[in-house]
């Protein structure tokens, strides 16, 4: 059975859409400034700024304004009750399982806030494995999560595909174990001189149908 090594946050799903849509609500609690929702979203970084820090940022920020619960509730909450999966992602993922792949999610964070990601989403019921940085106590580009991820459902990674949206954690990655890999470019350009993936596609559907399709 062949492996699709599959990314989670803004590649299965949209975790920054969750992350705005769920501070624009903070901001709105509190009373404080729309226009601040830029400021909030770029210091949180697509979730690569620690969470510790943008805690540290925000309160800095806003002081008594925003209580440290509600800040706590943001970073530990906020993105997984609001993260969706897109029906042609859904799809795509049961016309791969369909054609006899096995599906594994391989992600960096913290375990209690990515499976609530996976259960709530119903990717739990789509895929056959996944494995959380924090977990394995390795995190993407390292092979060891890789082959953690392989591991988990006793296939061997030959011939394996990685799918995400990060050239550094998944592009690199492969790239290192000698996988193909498929870049979710999510409306970016490729910069990377040193390394390159296997085929870009714009969303993570496409992705996984590039996949299938060229499986050998």
């Amino acid at each position: 059975m062949p492996l699709l090594l599959l990314d989670l946050d803004n590649t299965l799903v949209d975790r920054d859409a969750a992350f705005r849509d769920a501070a624009a609500d903070l901001l709105a609690e509190h009373g404080l400034p729309a226009s601040d929702l830029d400021w909030v979203t770029a210091t949180d970084a697509s979730g690569y700024t620690p969470r510790g820090e943008l805690a540290a940022a925000m309160t800095d920020r806003y002081g008594s304004a925003v209580p440290d619960t509600a800040i706590r509730s943001l970073l530990d909450t906020g993105v997984p009750s609001r993260v969706v999966l897109a029906h042609s992602t859904r799809r795509a993922l049961e016309r791969a399982r369909a054609a006899g792949w096995t599906c594994v999610i391989v992600t960096n964070g913290r375990v209690v806030q990515q499976e609530a990601k996976i259960r709530n989403t119903g990717l739990d019921q789509l895929v056959q494995g996944w494995v959380v940085s924090e977990a394995v106590g390795c995190k993407k580009p390292e092979p060891d999560i890789f082959r953690a991820a392989a591991a988990t459902v006793g296939v061997p990674l030959t011939g394996a595909w990685v799918i995400g949206d990060s050239p550094h954690a998944d592009i690199a990655g492969a790239e290192a174990l000698g996988l193909r890999s498929v870049w979710v470019a999510n409306g970016r350009r490729w910069a990377q001189d040193s390394y390159r993936p296997t085929h870009v596609t714009h969303d993570v559907a496409s992705a996984v149908g590039h996949a299938v399709a060229t499986r050998h």
